[in-house]
């Protein structure tokens, strides 16, 4: 069944915060990026995401339907959520309402709604609130689509490349199910940039000689990453100039030129977030923030970052101060409710706090030696004198037998063990001398020297 009546047939593209209108087909602009030029006009046109669009596939059956529901799109760059989004306004003749949650706030959202709401009342016509980078938004913000889309006032598709199971709230989730978009292939990146080389929109007018060799080439370093793909074919095509020929040393030389900038999924993304944890564990507060800044500037989550700060606090501060990991969760939450690039200082505050702090890793060690100590004698009895004894019949098999209640005993310790038999007498966990280490170092010492007196 078709939701919509025939006179809302001719789609139409609300470009968000512009008075821009544009019809079905969009324009061939000769000085758009390549990308933005070729962006598929049908769904015909889309390629890869076969598990979506397939025949009897999850979104391919919606369409047929007549029925787009909230959702969202989960993959990397340049997989086409923006255009798969665009693609199925279309073809449902719903308004396609794009936002973006980097520039944008919640003011432009309630805008968006207003509208939305009176253009379905006037007209009966439904609006898809595109929203990319869902995950920039924070709780409270994301919060607030979720009465529009229970009513009904907008369809909300939103578009993320982090796990939505992190950095969705729940009953978003509930709502709007989650699609995920998978790289391209090489193949199906090759045929695009084929595709490109031929159109009219792309780069047919410049007469180029193209080697098969270098669009090979060219589709596999962009990593399924259409857009990128895309960009490097022109970057290649302006080298050659009009008549040129595109060779593989040739689209080499547009590959160092086009990726010189921070890649989140590269090795430049793991080189500076292991530069920010080796400067945090070797206690230079001036490199850690640098390294934050180089990240944070390059377009880095932020959350990720919080994620690993709270490795950091974990693994070596430790206990040499217990209250690191709270600053760090501080950090976290002060930057999901201030947002970017207000909370971005909570995080620089975390990062000093870890990197001046005492630093120890016994716990972790501590944890690790436990744990394999654990699988190898996972079918170790619990002690009878510290077992639960609920029941009469429990207590009359001695469980529970014995036990003394510490708190009660002479200095608050008793000289009960606790360990099962195949491990009784192991020390897994030996504080350090720095920070808060010492303390317990100090306590422990003191309870086992209670201990032996009995």
């Amino acid at each position: 069944m078709d939701l919509f009546p025939d006179e809302f047939k001719n789609p139409v593209t609300e470009k968000s915060g512009t008075s821009e209108v544009k019809t079905e087909g969009g324009s061939a602009n000769s000085g758009a990026p390549l990308a933005a030029r070729m962006r598929p006009r049908t769904l015909d046109e889309f390629r890869g995401q076969e598990h979506l669009l397939g025949a009897g596939k999850t979104i391919q059956a919606m369409l047929q339907e007549g029925k787009v529901a909230s959702m969202i799109f989960w993959g990397p760059p340049g997989s086409g959520k923006t255009t798969l989004a665009r693609l199925i306004a279309e073809s449902s003749t719903s308004m396609f309402v794009p936002f973006s949650a980097v520039t944008e706030g919640v003011a432009r959202v309630r805008e968006i709604i207003a509208e939305a709401g009176n253009r379905l009342k006037a007209t009966g016509r439904h609006t898809i609130l595109f929203c990319d980078e869902i995950h920039r938004f924070n709780k409270a913000q994301q919060d607030a689509f979720l009465p529009h889309v229970e009513a009904g006032t907008v369809v909300l598709i939103g578009a993320t490349t982090e796990n939505p199971s992190f950095e969705v709230v729940r009953p978003l989730l509930s709502r709007a199910p989650v699609y995920v978009l998978k790289p391209l292939s090489a193949k199906e990146v090759q045929l695009i940039l084929e595709q490109a080389i031929k159109d009219e929109r792309g780069l047919q007018n410049l007469a180029l000689t193209v080697d098969d060799e270098a669009l090979t080439f060219i589709a596999g370093a962009a990593d399924g990453d259409a857009r990128r793909a895309l960009g490097v074919l022109q970057a290649s095509a302006n080298l050659a100039g009009y008549g040129g020929a595109i060779s593989i040393d040739l689209a080499r030389e547009a590959v160092q030129h086009r990726f010189a900038s921070y890649d989140k999924a590269g090795d430049e993304h793991f080189d500076l977030i292991s530069a920010l944890h080796k400067s945090v564990r070797g206690s230079d507060p001036d490199a850690a923030l640098y390294w934050l800044a180089r990240m944070l500037d390059g377009g880095e989550n932020a959350l990720y970052i919080a994620r690993r700060l709270t490795r950091m606090a974990t693994e070596d501060v430790g206990l040499a101060d217990p209250a690191a990991v709270g600053h760090v969760i501080a950090a976290r939450d002060s930057y999901q409710f201030l947002g970017s690039p207000e909370g971005e200082l909570a995080l620089a505050q975390a990062v000093i706090y870890l990197a001046t702090a005492p630093k120890s890793n016994r716990a972790y060690r501590a944890w690790a030696t436990v744990s394999a100590r654990a699988q190898e004698t996972s079918g170790a009895k619990v002690p009878l004198h510290i077992r639960n004894a609920p029941t009469s019949l429990m207590k009359e098999l001695g469980y529970g037998k014995g036990y003394r209640y510490d708190p009660e005993e002479e200095n608050g310790v008793s000289d009960q063990t606790y360990l099962p038999e195949q491990v009784e007498g192991e020390c897994f966990y030996e504080p350090s001398a720095f920070g808060f280490e010492k303390t317990i170092a100090d306590r422990l010492r003191w309870w086992a020297e209670r201990r032996k007196k009995g």
